[in-house]
């Protein structure tokens, strides 16, 4: 069976939950490291599936390799092979389809309630359930693309999600492990600081590390549903 496309943008991003998933499926996963690592394909061709991962650069930043990214979300949407971005992957994609990405209204650092949209797709991806609280760490946020459907909206950001057929962009970070979010705790990223003085949408460590005991294992119970729905989207339909 083909592979799955990982591209992961800094060394500190990996995989994580996403990875252990896949390997709990059986399914392989080519993991190419943009932050002096090797390089991503040229081609979509011999995958099935693409999935971006996150990073702290702007996407809309020069860099050649965020070009290469958008070039294979172009062709793979072209060619129907499922896309799935996470945060950084997700605004990548929605500026791959002509949308803005900039400043987020407010930063969102932190396990944050979203609500979701009445709409099938919402359903689809993310059960029934009204509301979740997923991990966010970004900065930057994404505006809709043309013909994308809305699927879940914050407070401070309200475009928390948005489906095209069988693609999905998040602004969250639907594939954090316990040890992820442990390793981002303990960089003390400048910024990360600054922000907590001026946003209450950007939470302290402390506040992190105890709402990650609570609310990861129900993160994690709906990145499974995402992940089946990416890769297998006529098993779950209600």
């Amino acid at each position: 069976m083909a592979p799955v496309l990982i591209l992961q943008f800094m060394a500190d991003d990996a995989p994580a939950y996403l990875g252990t998933w896949l390997r709990r499926q059986g399914i392989d996963a080519d993991v190419r490291l943009a932050e002096g690592g090797s390089a991503f394909p040229d081609r979509i061709d011999g995958y099935r599936a693409l999935a971006l991962l996150g990073g702290s650069m702007s996407v809309n930043d020069g860099f050649a390799y965020l070009r290469s990214a958008e070039h294979l979300i172009d062709q793979a949407m072209a060619r129907n092979v499922p896309v799935l971005g996470h945060c950084l992957g997700g605004q990548l994609m929605a500026r791959t389809l002509g949308a803005k990405v900039g400043s987020s209204p407010s930063p969102e650092i932190g396990w944050q309630r979203i609500e979701c949209a009445e709409a099938v797709e919402r359903t689809q991806w993310f059960g029934p359930e009204p509301v979740h609280h997923v991990f966010h760490w970004h900065y930057e946020a994404f505006e809709l693309p043309a013909g994308a459907a809305s699927l879940a909206s914050s407070p401070a950001c309200p475009h928390q999600a948005f489906a095209i057929g069988p693609h999905l962009a998040l602004q969250f970070h639907v594939e954090v492990d316990d040890p992820k979010v442990r390793l981002w705790l303990s960089q003390g990223e400048a910024a990360y600081l600054e922000a907590q003085r001026h946003h209450a949408s950007v939470h302290g460590e402390q506040r992190v590390r105890d709402d990650t005991v609570r609310h990861l294992g129900a993160q994690q119970r709906l990145a499974d549903r995402i992940y089946h729905r990416w890769l297998a989207p006529t098993e779950l339909v209600s």
